[in-house]
């Protein structure tokens, strides 16, 4: 093989790995929200905190990551389509104007799979593989 070969197979596996790594994020949510899967925009009102009950009138309930967690980039740029100064500015015009409020932050997985499961009408997310009776996993369509 020559080099172009070399740099063709390269640049389609490291793409491969890209999207792989791209679709590891996984919406949770504690049991008792509705079972059905969410749109995008929906994905995007909940944590954005314009949305603020489910279907089953239960409050929602917003776990994050830091801002500089790989975690919260990664997924308000896959799952929310946002950056993350985007979605910190919507919080913060919503603090500051009095009109919401700010999600709640949680600093490991762990303590995000235990803040949803133990909060009905919580939603967070994690890189992949929450295992846990209290949660369940949210399909984003």
């Amino acid at each position: 093989m020559n080099r172009r070969h070399w740099t063709l197979l390269f640049a389609s596996l490291a793409l491969m790995f890209w999207s792989l790594t791209l679709t590891a994020q996984e919406l949770i949510v504690n049991r008792a929200t509705p079972h059905q899967p969410i749109s995008r925009n929906s994905a995007r009102l909940c944590f954005t905190m314009r949305l603020l009950s489910w279907e089953n009138r239960l409050p929602v309930k917003v776990f994050v990551f830091p801002d500089n967690h790989p975690t919260h980039r990664q997924f308000t740029k896959s799952v929310l389509g946002l950056f993350p100064y985007q979605l910190r500015q919507v919080w913060d015009r919503q603090i500051f104007s009095g009109t919401g409020r700010a999600p709640v932050i949680v600093a490991t997985e762990q303590e995000m799979i235990e803040q949803v499961a133990a909060t009905p009408g919580g939603i967070g997310y994690v890189e992949s593989g929450a295992n846990h009776p209290q949660i369940r996993i949210l399909e984003v369509r």
